[in-house]
């Protein structure tokens, strides 16, 4: 089995050129349909409003911070199995265990390739590359 190519993908960023960095990254993997949003607050309106099939968010953003949307994701029935893989420039310990103990599905530092980001989305899915 290998990476659905066209699994929705919503992805989470307050920083337009990282937005543009990994939508680019996702096009290398093959990987078109990509939505994104500018912060936490707007992702979760979108997921509310339509069906994503994995979320790659930033943990840094205001008002509303990856870790918050993270939380939100989990807590709410419709989506509590969403895969979320979040993104940060912190490699701190203590960052990946509050993300774990969230629930995060994968977690990436920066700066990553494509490489690094196609592996983590086929861990969370459990599909070789």
């Amino acid at each position: 089995m290998s990476l659905d190519k066209k699994m929705r993908i919503l992805i989470v960023d307050d920083y337009a050129t990282m937005l543009r960095i990994l939508r680019n990254l996702l096009r290398q993997l093959e990987m078109e349909n990509v939505d994104e949003a500018a912060n936490g607050e707007e992702a979760l309106f979108k997921l509310r409003k339509s069906p994503y099939d994995l979320v790659i968010s930033d943990w840094n953003m205001q008002p509303m911070t990856g870790i918050e949307l993270l939380r939100n994701v989990r807590a709410d029935a419709k989506l509590r199995a969403l895969p979320f893989i979040m993104v940060t420039a912190e490699s701190k310990t203590e960052n990946v265990i509050v993300a774990k103990q969230a629930g995060v599905s994968n977690y990436i530092v920066k700066p990553f390739n494509a490489e690094t980001l196609k592996m983590k989305i086929a861990s969370v899915f459990k599909v070789a590359v």
